[in-house]
């Protein structure tokens, strides 16, 4: 079923919109839910939430991408579960993949340095934009959906070796960006 009927029965309210959510994203869901949370059941309630949520969401929202849409919720919700999972302890893997990131993207912080956050995620979109298709597919697959490092290594034919330094130099690719665009880190 295409997305725009999919969305369509959201609209009407017509409950079939979550089977066929599931049918065609549950997969997608999954994928990032368990990446983020390494548990099965966890990441399954979560893609759930997601569910419960784009029913909530639509309408009002008509998103001009349900795939998208979608898979920021999944993440959003998976992130929450994993941060209140870790609050006393340190996790064994999402810790990791978040503070790769700390040394080039600034902390959030007060409610001032929400229009720097908007600011700081356009920067970053240009960022994206401006990267070989390549290392634009890296970069996202392991700090957005967050991939193992040797699941890319595997997809693109490289050792992990490889591949975190790569990671590393992007990483560091986006610091100098961001410091260029005059962004505090």
């Amino acid at each position: 079923m295409e997305d725009e009927t999919i969305i369509e029965l959201y609209w009407q309210r017509d409950e079939a919109a979550i089977a066929e959510t599931a049918g065609k994203y549950g997969a997608f869901c999954h994928r990032i839910a368990f990446n983020i949370l390494r548990v099965t059941s966890d990441a399954e309630e979560c893609v759930n939430d997601t569910w419960h949520a784009a029913w909530q969401a639509m309408p009002p929202q008509r998103p001009g991408s349900l795939r998208a849409f979608l898979g920021r919720i999944t993440r959003n919700l998976s992130l929450d579960r994993w941060r209140a999972a870790h609050t006393a302890k340190r996790g064994d893997g999402m810790d990791l993949l978040l503070s790769e990131l700390d040394e080039a993207t600034p902390s959030p912080g007060t409610v001032e340095e929400q229009i720097e956050h908007n600011r700081l995620s356009a920067l970053i979109s240009d960022w994206l934009e401006s990267l070989p298709t390549d290392d634009c597919a890296l970069f996202v697959r392991r700090y957005w959906y967050g991939d193992a490092v040797q699941d890319l290594a595997r997809a693109a034919g490289r050792s992990p070796n490889t591949v975190t330094k790569q990671l590393g130099r992007l990483r560091q690719k986006l610091r100098v960006y961001l410091e260029r665009e005059g962004v505090e880190l």
